[in-house]
């Protein structure tokens, strides 16, 4: 028997995140972002004055690290640091700045692998990232892969500024996608992949509804 996850997967603006929200909004369960953690930790260490490349200050720091997504005042699950409810303070610039550079630090992900398990211990969750089905949760009950192609998303990702734009900036926009995806798959700590185990969802052409109408089918 797996654990009772929901692990989803799948490259840079793929819109794992807006399906994993919605997903999870369906089925009246928390939803987890483990960038959204990430970016906690980043900001906990800007608030500290840590040089993000300074992997030993950030070692010696993380034991004061706590984190956990619990209900809020309006009955949402949010992200909780310290105690501390946490929102627009992970979207800032500076955290923004420094998370990939915090993200590639072991003990960080090593942290917040240890926060994702224990959250997921007591309840059915959905869980969303790159590496939440390979290496958190390789024993998941059901696990997915969101994708879409890079056109698509750099499509989506324009759109979504509301700014005209260009067949050429489009394709700019695109290669850095597809760029950003070859870096994450070949980075040496969990690296973004397909499990062989997990459901690939190509919402290349398919909506939000859809595309949760699918994985909620299957999962049911």
């Amino acid at each position: 028997m797996g654990v009772s996850v929901i692990a989803m997967d799948g490259p840079a603006a793929s819109g794992k995140s807006t399906i994993a929200s919605h997903l999870a909004k369906r089925l009246s369960i928390p939803y987890v972002n483990t960038g959204s953690m990430f970016r906690a930790v980043a900001y906990f260490l800007n608030q500290r004055g840590i040089n993000a490349a300074d992997t030993e200050a950030i070692k010696a720091v993380l034991a004061e690290i706590s984190m956990d997504y619990k209900l809020d005042e309006n009955g949402e699950y949010s992200l909780y640091l310290n105690d501390r409810k946490l929102d627009a303070e992970l979207r800032t610039p500076e955290v923004v700045a420094i998370v990939s550079l915090v993200a590639t630090v072991k003990e960080v992900r090593d942290l917040l692998k240890n926060f994702q398990r224990e959250i997921a211990s007591s309840q059915l969750v959905v869980m969303e990232g790159r590496d939440i089905g390979s290496v958190v949760f390789p024993d998941a009950n059901w696990k997915f892969f969101v994708t879409a192609s890079p056109m698509v998303r750099a499509e989506r990702r324009l759109k979504q500024d509301g700014t005209p734009y260009t067949q050429e900036a489009l394709q700019k926009v695109a290669d850095s996608i597809a760029e950003r995806d070859r870096l994450d798959s070949e980075r040496p700590i969990a690296p973004l992949k397909q499990c062989e185990d997990a459901v690939l969802v190509d919402t290349s052409n398919m909506t939000i509804d859809e595309t949760v109408d699918f994985i909620a089918a299957y999962i049911k």
